[in-house]
């Protein structure tokens, strides 16, 4: 079965750069989904040897089209249907630079005791007594 069309956020996300449609439909709207230099919707049609520039929260990419899918596949086949042409300096910039993201996780030793650290509070306070 050959398919002509394709919207361009489930293209992104059959071929893995996005975990879901949802994601990479918002990041068509926010404008990180690029087309010739222009920020596209997400209801562009994708067409092979189209080339589209993608950020997203973890790297930026540069993608030629050259197979189309709608269904979200294996990595090993969706690498199939996609070039990364990215410039050698780009990836370079990003492998270096600092994250700076915050990833929710408590640092330790920080912020409230534990049980067991509030356990030994308590038998400190306790053995003054």
């Amino acid at each position: 079965m050959n398919i002509e069309k394709v919207r361009i956020d489930k293209y992104l996300w059959a071929i893995r750069l996005f975990k879901t449609r949802t994601l990479a439909a918002e990041a068509c709207d926010k404008g990180k989904v690029k087309w010739q230099g222009i920020a596209v919707k997400a209801s562009k049609s994708v067409s092979i040897g189209d080339e589209y520039e993608v950020k997203t929260e973890a790297k930026k990419s540069l993608i030629k089209v050259i197979g189309i899918i709608e269904k979200r596949v294996a990595y090993s086949e969706a690498i199939k249907n996609y070039i990364d042409i990215t410039p050698a300096e780009d990836i370079a910039a990003i492998q270096f630079k600092p994250t700076s993201f915050h990833t929710g996780k408590k640092l330790s030793k920080i912020g409230r005791p534990t049980k067991k650290q509030r356990r030994d509070i308590d038998g400190f306070m306790q053995e003054e007594d």
